[in-house]
């Protein structure tokens, strides 16, 4: 062995990481992009809620209670309502996450000492669910505090009632996003090589010589993957129906609609990425670009209420992001897909989006 030797080999790796852009983004954008998401993006402590208000009293006294559970900055108003219905009725279609009731007797029961509020959250996501508890802590006032003997605050007759999963079982939460967590790590990355694949094993040469259009090529390329997805998704439905006895309150045929949607939009997604790699290597690299922002911002892991306001713009370019409202807003709550219009739609969109882009970029030769 000779140093001589030895820095030539130094050399050529370093000119050769010079020409791969691919791993020399990686190499800076992966530290960036983990320090800015967990630093900056992710926030356990969640704030601004939004939340549905029913004040039926319509007195000052509820008027200042709703105002000091506004000032926790735990909830955001975004919807009045008339009835405790109404605020069900949203909180079922994922329009609100918490819904607040303050029934017409508000200033009898809160002089009797009996529970004068109700607040009504959506338990399918357990972080929500903790942080909606914190409302229970606020004393309704000292005057009425100190009439019933007590120190205010201590037994606030707030009631807290949570849906959809009141046990608060993980699972509950966990296995319906794990559905799209797979599906996304596992259909991008297939067709994001298949391409690529193609044209390393020389069977573009083939190709090139048939009369197959390029919009053939590519949805032929989306069809066996997709039969792939519905696979797993039955194998995760399966288990967590069997080992976790997770609950599907909505349609099944609405839960594999809904999974068929995030299917087609991450193989498009995938082919997108095989048109712009130029190696099996590179497809993968790429995949994992858009595997971690999925993960860590579309509300799987980490609360989406409580990213900031600019984060959550970009979450909702990444087609988990609505996948979850959909599969939670199914299996947990019971609503259907027609009710969560705004979601299906977004896939939609992305899926057309991602297909034409990738079809207009993929060009029937070897260069």
């Amino acid at each position: 062995m000779t140093l001589r030797r030895l820095w030539a080999v130094v050399i050529k790796e370093l000119r050769q990481l010079r020409r791969d852009r691919i791993t020399l983004a990686m190499i800076v954008g992966i530290p960036v992009m983990q320090l800015v998401l967990f630093g900056y993006a992710i926030n356990l402590n969640l704030r601004g809620l939004s939340a549905g208000i029913a004040d039926q009293a319509g007195t000052a006294g509820s008027r200042a209670l709703v105002m000091d559970m506004i000032a926790t900055g735990v909830i955001e108003p975004t919807v009045e309502a008339r009835t405790p219905q109404e605020l069900m009725a949203r909180l079922r279609r994922g329009e609100i996450s918490v819904g607040v009731v303050v029934p017409p007797d508000f200033e009898r029961r809160r002089v009797e000492g009996r529970e004068a509020v109700q607040v009504l959250v959506d338990g399918s996501d357990t972080v929500v669910q903790s942080a909606a508890v914190q409302l229970a802590q606020l004393p309704l006032d000292s005057a009425a505090a100190a009439q019933r003997k007590i120190v205010p605050g201590a037994d606030a007759p707030i009631g807290v009632v949570a849906f959809y999963n009141p046990e608060r079982r993980s699972a509950v939460n966990i296995v319906p996003g794990l559905i799209g967590v797979i599906l996304t790590m596992t259909m991008v990355l297939f067709t994001g090589v298949a391409i690529v694949r193609e044209r390393e094993r020389g069977n573009m040469e083939l190709l090139i010589a048939t009369p197959i259009t390029r919009a053939e090529l590519m949805i032929g390329k989306v069809l066996p993957y997709a039969v792939i997805g519905l696979v797993q998704t039955t194998v995760v439905l399966a288990l967590g129906l069997t080992l976790f006895q997770v609950p599907i309150q909505g349609s099944a045929l609405d839960v594999y609609l809904a999974a068929v949607l995030l299917i087609l939009a991450n193989l498009t997604l995938g082919l997108m990425i095989s048109t712009k790699a130029q190696s099996q290597f590179q497809a993968m690299q790429m995949t994992f670009f858009v595997f971690l922002p999925s993960i860590l911002l579309s509300g799987f892991m980490f609360p989406f209420a409580g990213m900031p306001r600019v984060v959550q713009w970009l979450a909702e370019l990444l087609p988990l992001t609505h996948f979850l409202r959909l599969i939670r807003g199914v299996m947990l709550r019971g609503a259907s897909l027609w009710e969560l219009w705004p979601d299906v739609l977004a896939l939609v969109a992305f899926t057309a989006v991602m297909m034409t882009l990738a079809i207009l970029r993929f060009r029937k030769r070897l260069d």
